[in-house]
């Protein structure tokens, strides 16, 4: 069976790594969003599936990444991979700082606090002379949309793996018993601070990472578009509908849904929006822990998985 589910994945795999070799133009572009919207949802999934803290200030990391590549590339000439690694170091440097003092806040004081940051750092940005200001900055640009696929399939590969090792690590287990009773796991040991830190880091070094590939590809980034909220809003609906807390939930939730958004932006453009929330609305009744449960539980339970789930609602 595990060795089944490994070539299974393997095929997967290759199917994705093969897409610039027949897809059109327009289908490459749509996987390069994908997979970077299945780095995020896989990076939120850390601090947030697996620590149980639902962080809205990953969209602040995807900005430092954003940045820290364009600051190389435009204002210093450096090379896009030193820029990747600058955008990396600052979103660990902003984890390990401003995570410290707000990972000891929870639930919805952590949310409004994580939610603010973004917005704080959009106008630090927009004053800072380095960074372009208002107006942005414009990379040079590379019309090489099969290297950003593969660099974009390659992080989430890193991404996946990482979260993978959580489930066997130490480290993973003590961000588990963090999610289920943080209290508890003080008591057994677990440095709750530094591991929500780290987890946090880690978290934000795929954001940036996610960021910072982004913005060569687009060639041009501003605070607005850097820093957007809405952006980690996509991450936490794609990793909540995927399921968190899950290897390969995240992954399946970003891609799938980013197909759904597609397919209705193209079909129907002016209720697209309509379409997707109703979508969302529906599978988070239905489904609440993720379609990596319904997988997961509907062989033994069958139609009743649903049942239950709208009954628990009281609808």
């Amino acid at each position: 069976m595990k060795t089944a589910r490994t070539m299974l994945l393997l095929a997967a795999l290759a199917v994705l790594a093969a897409v610039p070799w027949f897809g059109s133009d327009v289908l490459i572009q749509f996987g390069i969003n994908a997979l970077l919207l299945a780095v995020l949802a896989q990076g939120w999934n850390v601090i947030g599936g697996y620590a149980g803290y639902a962080s809205f200030g990953n969209s602040v990391f995807y900005g430092l990444g954003s940045y820290g590549v364009a600051i190389a590339m435009a204002q210093w000439q450096l090379p896009f991979w030193v820029g990747l690694l600058f955008g990396a170091a600052l979103a660990v440097v902003f984890a390990v700082l401003i995570g410290m003092p707000v990972l000891r806040l929870r639930g919805h004081y952590f949310a409004i606090a994580t939610l603010a940051l973004a917005q704080v750092m959009a106008a630090i940005v927009s004053n800072v002379k380095l960074a372009g200001r208002n107006v942005g900055l414009v990379l040079p640009p590379l019309n090489n949309d099969p290297l950003f696929y593969e660099l974009s399939l390659l992080l989430l590969v890193l991404a996946t793996l990482t979260v993978y090792w959580l489930t066997r690590s130490r480290f993973g287990f003590g961000l588990i018993a963090i999610r289920e009773n943080e209290e508890g796991a003080a008591v057994m040991g677990v440095n709750t601070t530094l591991y929500k830190t780290v987890a946090f880091a880690i978290s934000g070094v795929f954001s940036a990472l996610a960021g910072g590939i982004h913005a060569y590809w687009v060639t041009f980034i501003d605070p607005e578009s850097a820093f957007d909220i809405g952006l980690n809003v996509k991450m936490i609906i794609m990793a909540v509908f995927g399921g968190p807390g899950t290897v390969f939930g995240p992954v399946v939730g970003a891609l799938s849904l980013s197909a759904v958004s597609e397919l209705l932006s193209s079909e129907i453009t002016s209720l697209a929006g309509l379409f997707f929330g109703v979508i969302v609305v529906v599978a988070v009744v239905l489904m609440p822990r993720g379609l990596a449960d319904v997988l997961r539980r509907f062989r033994s339970t069958g139609w009743r998985y649903f049942a239950e789930n709208i009954r628990s609602h009281q609808l």
